[in-house]
């Protein structure tokens, strides 16, 4: 039996046929903050300034709402806002969905049934009055396919014009969102058109016409300027996404970006539902909210539990820089039964140095970060998709919202930390652990600390953060320790 989500006042919050090829315009490079991926060199400065960062939370007052708790492991929360009762989805036939978006469902994305997430949100993204919702949710935990199916059902296929719009942080999220839109939508005769940079090929902007797919996923760059020159148009938009939506708002992303955007939607159809979607939430998306999305309805679970089961997280001390090449090349690599591996470093050198080891040693392994060239990026994305290659080492550009379910293990070899300040950037600390272990498979993610001090506090404030306590192995050099934390992890065989 479905359960009814009973009205609950809204908790205030503080002030087949695709047009799926990429764009072609040439774009120059935007003026961002800068980031630890485009950085030459390890040094590190120390810094005073301390970061709060809070999870997004409902705070529960007696009698004046109630909440929806899922059964066992869920956590999660819904909150809704006015007088419309939704029923949560125990099926995807519950939905009222078009036939040609079932066949997508099942046929090509061999569904069985709603996630929990899923089976709360959907119902909320698609009863009118389609009412805004602010959603949060673990890693891997089928977030995208509520927004994608959202978009799909909100779509009239006889119109030919851009009738949903999703904005995501980078190139690789917007290209990994297509394909699945592309993917659920087969069968409807929805178009879709993606909207990132593109260098190499393609007429100019000015000349291009105007875009008349369906759905536009993009990055807000690209979608600025096609807004801009007229190309995209906006009178018939019924749903608006942000991807990832903690960075899209975040100052040090893309806020102003996200605004404007936002504020010229509305200068010409100010009825639209916007969703807001991503594992972790701070101060900055409640400030947003607060100010520009009225009346949410709002889905939440607890702040990310990082002492899953299928995650195991370990920290090992090592004496010298090159000792975490030692450890990853002689230890985690040699002894587990690694599937595919993603390797976090804060620049570029640190890609250089384990990029070479690894590829002496024999391992198929390729390397991302911000400066290559957008091509390169896709391709080497692709690749490691394809299982082509069995490890990939990346900056931060592939933190958020990578899906690729073969990954196991996850390798730390510097800590995320804030480029101004230098204290731990919490959430895409939690980002990085999302990468292994998706949707409840098994997984591990190895810290590696130098002995300097400074690892180690950082360390500890991410623990005292999320308030778990990551295991440590004692020795660097231990080869039993490790097999020991492989086993625990389901890595190592009997």
């Amino acid at each position: 039996m479905a359960d009814t989500v009973e009205k609950i006042t809204t908790a205030e919050l503080p002030s087949s046929s695709t047009e799926a090829s990429i764009s072609g315009e040439k774009t120059g490079p935007t003026m961002e903050k800068q980031k630890w991926g485009d950085v030459e060199d390890d040094d590190e400065e120390e810094a005073e300034a301390v970061s709060e960062l809070n999870s997004l939370s409902i705070k529960e007052e007696e009698k004046q709402e109630s909440v929806l708790e899922e059964p066992e492991d869920s956590n999660i929360k819904a909150v809704t806002s006015g007088d419309t009762p939704y029923t949560s989805a125990s099926r995807f036939e519950d939905l009222n969905l078009s036939d040609e978006l079932m066949k997508g469902l099942y046929v090509e994305m061999k569904f069985e049934k709603p996630s929990k997430i899923q089976a709360i949100s959907l119902p909320m993204i698609m009863t009118p009055p389609h009412k805004h919702l602010i959603a949060q949710a673990h890693n891997g935990s089928g977030k995208t396919t509520c927004f994608v199916l959202g978009m799909l059902s909100r779509v009239d296929p006889t119109l030919r014009e851009p009738q949903a719009l999703c904005i995501c942080p980078t190139r690789e999220l917007a290209n990994q969102n297509m394909e699945v839109l592309q993917k659920m939508g087969k069968f409807t005769g929805i178009t879709a058109e993606v909207a990132v940079p593109e260098t190499t090929r393609g007429v100019p902007i000015a000349k291009r016409a105007p875009v008349s797919a369906h759905v536009v996923i993009g990055t807000p760059g690209t979608l600025k300027k096609w807004m801009a020159f007229k190309k995209l148009g906006l009178s018939h938009l019924k749903i608006l996404v942000f991807d990832e939506a903690d960075h899209m708002l975040a100052t040090d992303g893309f806020r102003d970006d996200s605004l404007r955007i936002m504020k010229d939607i509305e200068k010409v159809n100010p009825n639209f539902q916007v969703l807001l979607f991503s594992a972790t939430f701070n101060e900055t998306v409640k400030d947003f909210v607060g100010r520009t999305v009225k009346d949410p309805n709002q889905l939440f679970v607890k702040r990310e539990d990082l002492k899953l089961d299928s995650v195991k997280q370990y920290k090992v001390v090592c004496p010298k820089e090159q000792n975490k090449i030692e450890v990853i090349k002689d230890q985690i690599m040699e002894l587990g039964d690694i599937g595919q591996t993603i390797i976090f470093v804060r620049t570029k050198v640190s890609a250089n140095k384990v990029h070479k080891a690894l590829a002496e040693m024999g391992y198929d392994v390729t390397s991302v970060h911000g400066s290559m060239t957008e091509v390169d990026r896709d391709k080497i994305v692709k690749e490691f998709k394809d299982c082509l290659t069995q490890v990939l080492i990346a900056t931060d550009v592939i933190a958020r919202g990578f899906d690729q379910q073969k990954v196991n293990l996850v390798v730390n070899y510097n800590l995320p930390t804030k480029y101004e300040t230098g204290e731990p950037d919490y959430e895409v600390y939690l980002h990085r652990v999302g990468r292994a272990g998706r949707f409840g498979r098994k997984g591990a993610v190895f810290n590696l600390l130098l002995d300097d001090g400074r690892d180690k506090e950082v360390m500890e404030k991410i623990e005292k953060y999320f308030g778990a306590y990551v295991k440590e192995i004692k020795s660097w050099n231990s080869e039993e320790e490790y097999k020991s934390a492989l086993k625990e992890a389901g890595l190592l065989g009997e």
